[in-house]
């Protein structure tokens, strides 16, 4: 293998690993997510519609994370939002995408979690 496509594949095993690493570190616990939505944040799906109709968390409204930044106006800014998707990747970008927006937003990161 030459030295090009070593640092190539090290480049995009760093990339990928930061992007794991920065998605888990703002994530809440199942415990605390339930709390909130008790408490009455809303439950986010930002997956596709068709992720969502395939089976989705209880009471879980769907905004898909490519939607989002145009469908602001659906959210309450008052009220607490608790955002998952399929893997945590989507879902830390748009809890990060919400609090840039001034919503309270938590990050579940995947439906399993819940």
């Amino acid at each position: 293998m030459n030295d090009a496509l070593v640092a190539v594949l090290i480049g995009v095993v760093v990339f990928f690993a930061l992007r794991v690493f920065f998605a888990l570190r703002g994530r809440i616990s199942s415990a605390e997510a339930h709390a909130k939505v008790v408490e009455g944040a809303l439950l986010l799906d930002v997956r596709t519609p068709g992720e969502f109709a395939a089976g989705a968390l209880p009471g879980a409204m769907n905004i898909p994370v490519q939607s989002l930044a145009g469908r602001l106006g659906e959210l309450e800014k008052d009220r607490p939002v608790v955002v998952y998707c399929a893997s945590g990747m989507r879902s830390s970008r748009a809890a990060a995408m919400l609090r840039k927006h001034g919503i309270d937003a938590h990050d579940l990161g995947p439906a399993r979690a819940w």
